[in-house]
């Protein structure tokens, strides 16, 4: 590679020429000692839409000035309000707006839907996860097989990496769904991997694991908003997700969930609430639960409209860009990082996340391999520390992995290169 990719000029000429570059203006940048940082963390925590304020202020001055009525008068009446996120959610995520709702958080959904589609069976107890699954949805499985009484030594299922680089194939996937497909309930995996950053194929997943049987969901933390999905097309069961990463909408912000039309009308069980209640009938208080068709069913309480107001934010700015663009952004500023990485930073960073553009999204993740007389752990804190004191955000996971996550909405060339010169300053 020429070193001209390594000029300020260059990276200054792709962002000029960059058709997304002016999403940037649209989010707050946080500074470092009067800079604007090079901020990586869109996949832990995203940037705050400019926009996010208005809407926020929108919902407290309704409550100020008309209390109880706010649920009810213009602009934006609370009653109906999460419907105001529904088609640009659909659009996001590939469904139809009937199959996606914003309710609750990631977890409490997923718990939801392991109520109704984990249904186990003499034959079928197993849950089919990866292995290094994010805590909290091993967690959460581990607790499901615990409350029906069943062992997770052997109702546990979990898929180890047989990759060198700690990644899984798609054939290790095939394979475990083969040896357990006769006793698989359920088949749990992520959009994207958070540690390795791996991205999967989920309309394969979903066709393996419903031809041997199994209900299929996905965990789509690190995919929502950073991936294009087509979650109806995928044939999924049930997918869950939150918005504060790629989505920007927030910390702790109300998380989403799909549920795949051909359930919309179906008995199947499930912990109820009123707000899942059909709407025409809702206010009549009477004793016997009718659910609403399709994902609002699954609804407990009413939303949090303070906590659905930065949601509006986000989604007209994904609906603006579109998910093909920011996708195609995403590539080349990825690609960038990955190229900068692999010809000029080898012998300090190794790639652990995927090459191939179809197995990543814009994460990558880095292990530190040598600088400053260090080795392994000790050696990715240390330059991790000193990342950040230039102002260069990444985040880290035990136990060695720097994530580094180019988001396009707001992302640069420059940033990347920044990145890229801090690192080489380091083993300097």
């Amino acid at each position: 590679m020429s070193n001209e990719w390594l000029s300020l000029v260059y990276a200054q000429s792709q962002d000029a020429a960059d058709p997304l570059r002016d999403f940037r203006e649209q989010f707050h940048l946080p500074h470092h000692e009067g800079a604007e940082m090079a901020y990586f963390c869109g996949n832990s925590l995203g940037l705050q839409p400019k926009g996010a304020r208005a809407y926020v202020e929108e919902v407290l001055d309704k409550w100020a000035c008309d209390a109880v009525e706010g649920h009810f008068r213009e602009p934006a009446p609370w009653m109906p309000y999460h419907e105001l996120v529904r088609d640009g959610l659909a659009g996001v995520v590939g469904a139809s707006p009937s199959e996606v709702v914003a309710m609750n958080s990631l977890t409490a959904n997923l718990h939801l839907m392991m109520v109704s589609f984990y249904r186990p069976t003499i034959e079928r107890t197993a849950i089919l996860i990866e292995a290094g699954s994010f805590p909290s949805d091993r967690h959460a499985v581990e607790s499901q097989l615990n409350y029906r009484g069943l062992p997770a030594k052997h109702c546990l299922v979990e898929v180890e990496p047989d990759r060198e680089d700690g990644t899984i194939s798609m054939a290790a996937i095939e394979r475990a769904i083969a040896e357990h497909g006769k006793r698989l309930a359920l088949v749990l995996w992520p959009g994207v991997q958070y540690r390795t950053g791996q991205a999967f194929d989920l309309k394969e997943i979903a066709r393996l694991g419903h031809a041997a049987g199994a209900i299929v969901g996905f965990d789509l933390a690190h995919a929502v908003g950073n991936l294009p999905l087509r979650l109806h097309e995928s044939g999924a069961d049930f997918a869950v997700w939150c918005h504060y990463k790629y989505m920007n909408s927030g910390p702790g912000a109300v998380a989403g969930c799909f549920v795949h039309e051909r359930h919309a009308r179906t008995e199947r069980p499930r912990f109820a609430g009123w707000w899942g209640h059909e709407q025409n009938t809702r206010f009549r208080m009477g004793p016997e639960f009718v659910p609403t068709p399709g994902a609002d069913g699954w609804q407990l309480s009413n939303p949090s409209i303070l906590g659905l107001a930065p949601l509006r934010a986000a989604l007209e700015l994904f609906g603006r860009a579109g998910m093909d663009a920011l996708r195609a952004k995403s590539e080349r500023l990825t690609g960038y990082l990955d190229t900068l990485i692999r010809a000029h930073l080898n012998d300090v960073l190794r790639i652990v996340t995927p090459e191939n553009p179809a197995e990543r999204g814009c994460q990558l993740s880095l292990r530190v391999i040598g600088g400053r007389g260090l080795s392994g752990r000790e050696a990715g804190r240390a330059l991790f520390e000193h990342l950040a004191a230039q102002g260069v955000l990444g985040d880290w996971r035990e136990p060695d992995v720097i994530r580094i996550s180019p988001a396009p909405l707001y992302n640069s060339f420059t940033d990347v290169l920044r990145f890229a010169r801090s690192v080489e300053a380091w083993t300097a």
